[in-house]
């Protein structure tokens, strides 16, 4: 049975006490309200992860939003899986669409930092995704391709257990735009297919993919209605402890 799990990318957002009330708030709503299976993932700056981490029970994990692909050394700025999986990180995003916009990150340094993750115990969220241009293009399924073969396609079954991919594309993040249902399934079960040509079967029908692209509460239900999305990776919505509690939620 396909993991379900809900994150919460909070990006270069909240001080450090904005952070805290934030945790807390979700945690308590949480514990009162969710009777549901689903995972749900903080995913605060760094420097807040410990704190956040600490303050977590029940099936609420934290995560980071990025990580280096070397395990240690003269990298100035740079922070390690080990440090992050000796904080309390249990997942890291690698590849999200800012990254591979604004610092030039390529498909095949993503895949160095999936090694660097893996070896570290940490579960990467890979993220994949199309702008518009390339949607209206018609070439959105090759840029796919692309980035699942390059950055995933040298690890071996055992490590793609340990992966989870969230769709997100482009041009729906932050913009208030999100993918039809159908044309977010459409992706999903093209990933999902692409996964099973590669690694078989049991990898693919248990590889949890998650949806990113402005999910609010109002177009959760659907979204997850969908047989091959399998939770979500929520940007703006996630700074606000009602909206993303009902969010989780909306995960039955």
């Amino acid at each position: 049975m396909r993991k379900k799990i809900i994150a919460g990318n909070w990006k270069m957002n909240k001080n450090f006490e904005e952070a805290m009330a934030l945790t807390s708030e979700i945690v308590n709503m949480l514990k009162d309200e969710y009777k549901g299976s689903a995972e749900t993932v903080l995913i605060p700056p760094f420097v807040y992860i410990n704190a956040v981490s600490r303050m977590l029970e029940g099936n609420i994990s934290s995560g980071a939003q990025n990580c280096s692909n070397h395990a240690s050394g003269a990298y100035t700025g740079e922070i390690s899986g080990d440090m992050l999986k000796t904080i309390g990180a249990k997942y890291v995003i690698i590849g999200h669409s800012e990254r591979r916009q604004y610092f030039a990150e390529h498909n095949d340094w993503l895949a160095k930092k999936i090694n660097a993750a893996l070896l570290s115990k940490l579960f990467p969220i890979y993220c994949v995704g199309e702008t518009l241009q390339e949607r209206e293009n018609n070439i959105h399924f090759d840029v796919l391709n692309s980035q699942i073969s390059e950055g995933l396609f040298h690890l071996s079954n055992e490590q793609m257990k340990n992966v989870v991919i969230a769709y997100e594309p482009v041009w729906a993040i932050g913009t208030g735009k999100t993918a039809s249902t159908e044309q977010a399934q459409e992706v999903h079960a093209f990933i999902r297919n692409l996964v099973k040509e590669k690694f078989g079967s049991d990898i693919s029908e248990n590889l949890t993919i998650q949806y990113g692209g402005s999910v609010k509460p109002d177009n959760a239900v659907e979204l997850f209605s969908a047989p091959d999305i399998d939770g979500a990776l929520v940007g703006g919505a996630a700074l606000q402890s009602r909206t993303f509690v009902d969010i989780v939620k909306a995960m039955k």
